[in-house]
């Protein structure tokens, strides 16, 4: 029986390769925590943090100086070609500031359509908050910046099926179950 492993031996040798497998599985878990906590991982990690988080109770009103017992409830008003109103008009002076009601990550910043010059910020619970009728963008706005709440995004205008109006930002929320009405939580932000 020369040449054959006796039992010690096997059990040592299966107790190296165990132990190896372990100190495999450690590196890569430490690999993994460490790579999640650098500034590569920024946008994934606030991405899986947005969509964990609970959807907002209450949100700032995004429009520089105005307070939200000045914005009339007009979600769900008709509108032309058989629409309803998806959102708020807050009308504000002209190139006031609009920032973001909540952190988030930009996903859109176009111009097109009924908003005209609009951004697109996904924010907690998966949420979209839309901001159109801009006359401009914030300068170096741009696609998949992440912001907070209060990080100007841009200015008050009449872009889109707006103009002909007094200047205004639309600002509407869309949830997993869809339109959600911005008032209410404008105003329990009070």
């Amino acid at each position: 029986m020369a040449g054959t492993p006796s039992g010690r031996h096997v059990r040592a040798a299966a107790l190296a390769r165990g132990l190896a497998w372990l100190a495999v599985l450690f590196l890569l878990a430490w690999l993994a925590a460490w790579s999640w906590q650098q500034p590569f991982m920024a946008k994934p990690r606030m991405l899986w943090e947005l969509a964990n988080s609970p959807t907002p109770a209450a949100l700032p009103v995004p429009v520089e100086g105005v307070r939200a017992s000045r914005i009339a409830d007009t979600f769900g008003a008709p509108r032309g070609g058989g629409r309803s109103h998806a959102g708020v008009d807050i009308f504000a002076s002209r190139g006031a500031t609009v920032s973001s009601a909540t952190r988030g990550i930009v996903v859109s910043v176009r111009e097109g359509g009924l908003g005209g010059r609009q951004v697109w910020v996904m924010g907690p619970g998966r949420q979209r908050h839309y901001y159109a009728h801009l006359d401009d963008w914030w300068p170096g706005l741009a696609n998949g910046d992440l912001v907070e709440a209060g990080t100007p995004l841009g200015r008050v205008g009449t872009t889109g099926n707006a103009r002909g109006t007094p200047p205004h930002l639309h600002y509407g929320i869309y949830g997993s179950a869809g339109v959600v009405d911005p008032l209410p939580l404008l105003q329990a932000a009070r």
